[in-house]
């Protein structure tokens, strides 16, 4: 019957008069009564009535079943459109009560209390919340481990013991030893963004599409990437400039429980988004090899290459990429660029949100090791065990 109808999860966006402030009850407005159409002329207020979500959520209330909460704010991500709002999963509550007053409007609306069910983790926005206001943050080791060469700072929270952030060279740009000396190509001759027109030679090489939208998220795994360069006449807002502009989240890294540092976001990230490159130092195939048994922060690029490839060595100089962890279900991915040279053998490493991801999720990537096939100076078959946690966790990264 429509009488039995229950509430099994709300959103509290901030739309209605909703009171978000107290961390274990929250206090929603009903829908209906055209309430929130600010400035149409053809939608007057009227009285909101108990029907559909409102019928359900009193419902709710004598079945006593949980409801789901979602919460959103409008701390919107750089780049992001002025609607855009992030959305926090914020647990299970239950209906208390509910009743009719006078809304802002000057109509009757229905007001419902929702009491957090006790014993789930932490709320999600009173962490961030915390996080963002408090000048001395619980287990803040760091305050900025970029030393401002980046356009945020990026603290480092150890809320486990008493280890510090291990010690090395911070750099936002790659190293390229003395006998590489990258030559940048030709650019294009677009005096304004460039777009999906014969014209430009970026996109053409590109296949002629872009490969990211305006907000700068990537539209799809390729490759390959090309981007404008020095010599383009395009300018810095281009759109073909996404990974140039640094890191455009609020990024940390943190001290995990069984896998040391790790690194995460304090805004919610939009799939597609750019994080970060990795940095480091450029080493040829054959200087890496000599670091077999210490490559914890090698990264191997252009393998395919019938030449050969290269090694990015972020162990002594590096930026917060070599800080990220691998997992087997990543939700981030390596995607090759080249913009300041065209050496397909030594392409920027550059890590892009493989689909949303929440605030204080840890990011990770897959590794792209293969069991058995890593082995130490001697040849012998090195095993290292995985601790990603994921329900498709193989329990060994090599």
């Amino acid at each position: 019957a429509c009488g039995d109808k229950v509430a099994t999860s709300i959103v509290s966006s901030g739309g209605y008069d909703d009171d978000l402030d107290n961390s274990d009850t929250l206090t929603y407005t009903g829908q209906g009564g055209n309430v929130i159409n600010k400035g149409n002329k053809n939608s007057e207020p009227k009285d909101q009535e108990l029907v559909k979500g409102n019928l359900a959520l009193a419902n709710s209330k004598d079945k006593k079943n949980p409801v789901r909460v979602i919460r959103g704010n409008k701390a919107t991500p750089l780049g992001s459109s002025a609607d855009a709002k992030n959305y926090v999963y914020d647990g299970l509550y239950l209906v208390e009560e509910f009743w009719q007053e006078t809304g802002s409007h000057g109509k009757m609306v229905f007001k419902f209390r929702l009491r957090r069910i006790p014993g789930q983790p932490e709320l999600t926005w009173k962490v961030l919340k915390i996080t963002k206001t408090s000048k001395s943050r619980e287990g803040l080791c760091d305050g900025d481990i970029s030393q401002g060469k980046e356009r945020f700072p990026i603290c480092a929270v150890n809320e486990l013991d008493d280890e510090k952030p291990p010690l090395f060279t911070y750099t936002v740009d790659m190293i390229y030893p003395d006998w590489c000396k990258p030559i940048p190509p030709k650019g294009c001759g677009c005096k304004n963004r460039c777009s999906e027109s014969k014209s430009c030679a970026c996109v053409a090489k590109n296949g002629g599409e872009l490969p990211y939208n305006h907000d700068g998220a990537i539209v799809n795994a390729k490759p390959l990437v090309y981007e404008c360069g020095l010599l383009c006449k395009c300018p810095p807002s281009c759109y073909l400039r996404a990974t140039q502009r640094g890191i455009k989240f609020q990024l940390e890294i943190f001290k995990t429980e069984s896998r040391g540092w790790g690194v995460r976001s304090l805004n919610s990230i939009p799939c597609g988004s750019f994080i970060c490159e990795y940095t480091g130092e450029l080493l040829e195939e054959n200087e890496a090899e000599r670091l077999a048994g210490n490559d914890e922060y090698l990264f191997d690029i252009g393998k395919d290459h019938e030449m050969g490839g290269f090694t990015i060595d972020a162990a002594r100089k590096g930026n917060i990429g070599r800080f990220i962890n691998h997992s087997c279900s990543p939700n981030l991915y390596a995607q090759d660029v080249l913009y300041d040279h065209d050496e397909t053998r030594i392409p920027h490493v550059m890590l892009f949100a493989m689909d949303n991801i929440p605030p204080l999720v840890e990011l990770s990537y897959f590794y792209n090791y293969t069991i058995n096939q890593v082995r130490d100076s001697n040849g012998n078959i090195r095993k290292k065990n995985c601790y990603c946690g994921s329900s498709e966790c193989t329990g060994r990264m090599y």
